[in-house]
């Protein structure tokens, strides 16, 4: 099979699919890589690094699309990159079909085979390869937070951790999974009294036994939230619904309750984002402000830490992919249960019912397109 790396464009994405590694990898199993120039070089690996472990470089990114079986990006194509999708052509990258219409839509008129990272999902309902950019993401958000909480850049002037004589600031963390958990150890880390909401009994039991000490968990109900809000400085959006679009926890009106200069970190933007006025954001122009609310939206925060990021993706990605390229997609996933949860949209239907309802369009089972 012959795989195409190409050079991510969505700002300040610099992420890279496949480290010069996985290279080695997919041509010790007898498939051809190819790798756009320069695909590598924010993440620290240079065209010559992937040619040493047996990439072709190729100049012309249409020729790769052209080329490649199957394409694995980082992020979802976006608008430009609509026409380079062709029909049976395996595309393997994070799609969140939920928070886009028009991308769905793209994907089944091109009838090529579209298999989200974000919904791979083991037995115990774990999302392998969401974890690792979960983990980055969360771990981001207070730092993030604390960044935006300063008089300079719109927020309320709180120093995190406070100074003796002086409180902490007041985090809390809407949702208990894997980025909200990462999000609470930093914060608590960090020093800030920190609050985990969450719907689960059973996992607030387990939070509230490994937490740090200057962490607390609430169930999480509307009440709750308008509760805490009035003296909240940082709320961080933690909430996910595998392959679905994220429910809106805050809305526009209770941001009268929060003080001037709070930040608000919405993880989920990708998903469409847990606060109502949320809007997704880049790393250029991370930042607007509602209601004297700071709004912090960056839909690939993990990009801004490439490296880490890479490295942590591609090692989740790679033995998926190994098994794409030696079967062929149709008995990968026959095969392999985790990753036949990974199909969204194949010969121009929907095979995923949550991407299906969220824009109401129809949807097919998935033995049919097997």
């Amino acid at each position: 099979m012959i795989i195409g790396v190409p050079k991510e464009i969505k700002t300040h994405e610099n992420r890279v699919s496949l480290q010069p590694g996985g290279v080695l990898q997919l041509k010790r199993n007898g498939h051809t890589v190819l790798v756009e120039k320069g695909a590598g070089n924010g993440s620290g690996f240079t065209d010559e690094i992937y040619v040493e472990r047996g990439a072709t470089i190729v100049d012309d990114v249409e020729k790769l699309w052209q080329e490649a079986d199957m394409i694995m990006k980082v992020k979802e194509p976006i608008e430009n990159e609509y026409p380079r999708m062709r029909e049976g052509q395996i595309i393997f990258t994070y799609f969140h079909f939920a928070a886009s219409e028009a991308l769905t839509k793209a994907v089944i008129d091109s009838k090529c085979i579209a298999i989200a990272y974000e919904t791979v999902e083991k037995a115990d309902r774990s999302l392998p390869l969401l974890v690792p950019m979960s983990e980055v993401a969360g771990r981001m958000a207070p730092q993030e937070g604390a960044k935006y909480l300063e008089k300079a850049t719109g927020g309320r002037g709180v120093l995190m951790g406070g100074v003796p004589g002086v409180p902490p600031a007041n985090v809390i963390v809407l949702g208990g999974g894997i980025v909200g958990v990462n999000a609470a150890k930093i914060a608590a880390g960090m020093g800030a009294n920190t609050t985990i909401l969450d719907i689960s009994i059973p996992r607030l039991r387990y939070l509230d036994d490994v937490m740090p000490k200057n962490v607390r968990t609430l169930f999480s109900t509307e009440g709750a939230i308008r509760n805490l809000l009035p003296t909240t400085d940082l709320v961080i959006g933690a909430v996910l619904i595998p392959g679905a679009k994220a429910p809106n926890l805050i809305t526009r009106d209770m941001l009268k309750l929060m003080r001037p200069g709070t930040v608000m970190v919405d993880v989920a933007i990708d998903q469409g984002g847990c606060f109502e006025t949320s809007k997704a954001t880049t790393h250029d122009d991370p930042i607007y402000i509602i209601d004297d609310v700071v709004h912090y939206c960056v839909a690939n925060m993990p990009g801004a830490v490439p490296y880490t990021s890479t490295l942590g993706l591609t090692n989740a990605t790679l033995p998926y992919a190994v098994q794409i390229a030696n079967k062929g997609w149709k008995q990968a996933l026959l095969d392999d249960m985790e990753l036949l949860k990974g199909l969204n949209i194949a010969d121009g239907k929907i095979v995923y019912k949550d991407v299906a309802e969220a824009f109401e369009m129809p949807y097919t089972e998935i033995s049919e397109v097997l």
